[in-house]
């Protein structure tokens, strides 16, 4: 694609797709060329909201969406249970594709997904925009280096009260709501980026009465002998804080799902034995500037990766998205959350 402004489909126009659009106006050579619902009006609305670098076509189905020659990339942000069928049309259409996480409610469906990519030659990528952004690629990669010691334990926790009627998709278990699914996934892909793939992990929660999990304990064990311990919930108010204890001093970020920046405050040697004081914060920040919310990051990515060619992301490779999958199957057995498909 070289240089050549790329043109996005968004499909489906809900509060994440209001969210991605906004974003998407703020990445150079990416331009919002259409939108789809089931509804010819919902989707006039929205395009009419994102009106840029000329009005977007508005569709009223997802088939006209994807088959519209003005889009090179497909972004799918219908519920998790829909993404399977939603992405083989786009494939089918010859669209690339950037898929909401989770990309499909288990690994066995994520693996069909990722062949079905090969299969049309078309590059894929989840939304796991966290780990495209500045400050955590930063975090990752010094932590890495061994600059800021050893890693011993994390913690990261991600929870909002959520209020909405019985069938929406937050709490109808026939579209995938589950408090692992929608937030779990953040702590366990952090935990991913920052200590690498778990051996084991295990999990406690609490199930409403139509079996969602309402909310989610999880513990891992890294690399290195690392362990974290994660939580996710849609009943409470979580700080949305993550922390990095290392055998160098600690690392803190206030707020690791939207972070501006990490902080890293080693311990050193004070008067008399066994005394450590606190030293001099050193803040980290990422490289590049964050766009937006930070999806306009993973709009770059997926940008550059298509005019090089490529059919995953480096950042966001297809190992990574079932590795993460695999560990909330994982869960949910142990927890006992099942799904009608």
């Amino acid at each position: 694609m070289n240089d050549a402004t790329i043109g996005w489909g968004i499909l489906a126009t809900g509060k994440i797709a209001h969210t991605f659009a906004r974003d998407l106006a703020l990445v150079p050579g990416a331009r919002l060329a259409a939108v789809g619902s089931r509804r010819l009006a919902a989707a006039q609305e929205f395009a009419a909201a994102y009106d840029g670098e000329g009005t977007p076509s508005a569709h009223g189905s997802y088939e006209d969406l994807v088959g519209d020659p003005s889009v090179d990339v497909v972004y799918v942000a219908t519920p998790h249970a829909l993404h399977l069928d939603n992405v083989r049309m786009a494939f089918e259409a010859g669209k690339h594709v950037l898929c909401e996480k989770p990309v499909t409610l288990e690994t066995a469906d994520a693996e069909e997904m990722v062949r079905l990519a090969g299969e049309h030659d078309r590059f894929l990528m989840e939304a796991m925009w966290t780990a495209c952004h500045p400050v955590v690629r930063a975090l990752a990669e010094r932590l890495r280096s061994g600059e800021l010691g050893r890693p011993r334990h994390l913690h990261a926790e991600l929870g909002f009260r959520v209020q909405a009627p019985p069938e929406d998709r937050m709490f109808n278990p026939a579209l995938g709501a589950s408090a692992l699914l929608d937030m779990g996934i953040y702590p366990l892909t952090f935990a991913h980026l920052m200590l690498g793939e778990a051996s084991v992990v295990h999990a406690t929660a609490d199930l409403t009465e139509r079996g969602v999990d309402l909310d989610v304990a999880m513990t891992g064990h890294y690399p290195g002998g690392a362990l974290a311990t994660m939580t996710a919930s849609m009943s409470s108010w979580s700080s949305r804080s993550a922390a990095i204890a290392t055998d160098l001093g600690r690392i803190d970020l206030e707020d690791f799902h939207h972070p501006t920046h990490a902080t890293f405050t080693p311990y050193v040697q004070a008067e008399g034995n066994w005394v450590f004081e606190p030293g001099e914060p050193v803040q980290i920040v990422g490289e590049e500037p964050v766009i937006g919310q930070g999806y306009g990051n993973e709009i770059a990515e997926v940008n550059r990766c298509l005019r090089e060619g490529l059919r995953e992301s480096p950042l966001v490779p297809h190992a990574q998205t079932l590795t993460i999958l695999r560990q909330m199957d994982e869960v949910r057995r142990q927890v006992g959350v099942t799904f009608p498909a």
